[in-house]
């Protein structure tokens, strides 16, 4: 039997409390920063290079000169803003923050959709920690004092734990010291992660793989339920477009955000090195083209805004509908979309 259409009444009807407290939280959000002294920016969705994430999918279309004069030219359907968000921080315009509508192929389940929108803000100048700060004054302000999901109730009126992934690991992976696993130079031992953890390496299973194995499995169950919990300093090889700690360089200035059993954010104290982010986004597009055979190449307008010059920066990427679905107390991603996709 066909599934009813979402915009049918009765099945419209169900999602209007979970749509207006939605509504409800655009509002408050543009409230709180606004009030803070940022600006609200719009940058393409349509875009060159979707992003640098190596296991992100993309959606892919092509530009067709009017009269067929010139050449077709490639183009992706975002996964993030913040490439171009960063381009204009060194332009000048920052602090910002953008409700953006973004898309990552493949992606669907009761917290995932194709389509979907990304908070993202970014304040130059301000510290690590002033943003977690920061970001935990806005969930506050925006959110009930309790959300819940799935079962687990956070209460966000306690304070947000900030636990270190090598902490975290020792805690509850087994694994003593995680950063033992990782070179000076930023690179992943395996064998060394796999008998710190007591976890025999799978067939084809390199560190990465097993780091996310371990960190999915016994980390991410047991983190951000009673309390709300910061994941910070991240492993090097999981540095992305974050700095280095400058007191031990084999971790990262990123942090994720859990609530209620939610991965909710990703932030990074920013690389503004154009040759490191170089190297790495090369190091990128490799990895990406030998286990999808598919991709794009490094942004090069992106890392000619990082060598005009882009300001010591802490930004963050926040899943605006799951922070809904918190907010509202909605079960499923697409309780709070006005139109959800049907798959």
């Amino acid at each position: 039997m066909p599934q009813t259409p979402p915009w049918h009444p009765d099945r419209l009807a169900d999602r209007l409390p979970f749509l207006d407290a939605r509504a409800r939280l655009t509002a408050a959000t543009r409230a709180f920063f606004t009030g803070r002294g940022y600006r609200e920016v719009e940058t393409p969705a349509l875009v060159p290079v979707p992003g640098m994430e190596v296991h992100l999918m993309g959606f892919s279309t092509r530009f067709r000169p009017h009269l067929g004069q010139g050449l077709e030219v490639p183009f992706w359907l975002r996964t993030s803003p913040e490439l171009a968000i960063k381009r204009l921080l060194a332009g000048g315009a920052g602090p910002v923050f953008e409700l953006a509508r973004v898309w990552r192929n493949g992606e669907v389940s009761a917290r995932h959709h194709p389509e979907f929108t990304m908070l993202e803000w970014y304040r130059p100048g301000a510290s690590f920690d002033a943003l977690m700060d920061e970001t935990e004054a806005f969930l506050r302000a925006v959110c009930p004092p309790r959300v819940a999901h799935d079962g687990v109730t956070t209460d966000l009126t306690l304070p947000f734990e900030r636990l270190r992934m090598a902490e975290a690991f020792a805690r509850f992976a087994g694994v003593p010291d995680l950063l033992a696993s990782v070179t000076a130079e930023g690179r992943g031992d395996a064998a060394a992660l796999s008998a710190a953890a007591g976890a025999p390496l799978r067939e084809g299973e390199d560190w990465e793989d097993l780091f996310f194995r371990l960190l999915l499995e016994r980390v991410e169950p047991a983190i951000g339920r009673d309390r709300a919990c910061f994941l910070t300093h991240w492993p090097a090889p999981q540095a992305a477009l974050a700095r280095r700690d400058p007191a031990d360089s084999r971790a990262a200035l990123r942090f994720e955000l859990f609530v209620a059993g939610i991965e909710l954010a990703n932030a990074f104290d920013e690389l503004t090195d154009a040759a490191e982010q170089r190297a790495r986004f090369v190091v990128d597009v490799a990895e990406r083209r030998r286990r999808y055979a598919e991709g794009w190449d490094v942004d090069e307008d992106f890392l000619a805004a990082l060598e005009h010059g882009m300001p010591p920066t802490a930004g963050i990427a926040m899943g605006f509908d799951r922070l809904a679905m918190l907010a509202a107390g909605a079960r499923r991603i697409e309780d709070v979309l006005w139109l959800p996709l049907s798959l």
